[in-house]
């Protein structure tokens, strides 16, 4: 979980690298409201040996359903477990924070990384920045 502002600037290079310079989507909607300083949204960022590696971000939705977004590997470390090692860090968080059921919006060509995690899709795939997505959701264990 992002602790400061240095970590802050780093879970949002890495995204900007991912999903503005690398997918191509423009700048102006990969920042929202939600990764204002103020906003409701916790940020992830992962580290291996001081290079920053991952990324996401959290926010919830109402008080069961938690929403996952942003979520973003380093190109060069991709397909060394990153991804899986962030989405158990924030599916971590928002069970401790009494959320019972995650969803996120996950581009189709990662779809079975999610699948694997857990998540199932339902719905139409949709366009996205884009970018075709698919929305996926995950029960978490009970908090109740």
């Amino acid at each position: 979980m992002v602790s400061d502002d240095a970590e802050r600037r780093d879970a949002f290079d890495l995204r900007r690298a991912v999903f503005v310079e690398e997918q191509g989507v423009d700048e102006e909607i990969e920042w929202d409201e939600h990764d204002e300083p103020d906003a409701d949204a916790t940020h992830f960022v992962a580290y291996d040996d001081g290079d920053v590696v991952g990324a996401a971000r959290f926010r919830g939705v109402d008080g069961e359903v938690g929403k996952v977004e942003r979520v973003a590997v380093a190109a060069d470390r991709r397909g060394e477990d990153w991804g899986r090692r962030v989405m158990d860090a924030v599916e971590s968080h928002a069970h401790a924070d009494g959320f019972d059921r995650l969803a996120l919006h996950a581009q189709t060509q990662v779809r079975g990384f999610y699948e694997r995690l857990g998540y199932d899709a339902f719905g139409e795939e949709f366009e996205e920045a884009g970018i075709p997505h698919i929305e996926m959701e995950k029960e978490l264990a009970s908090n109740r």
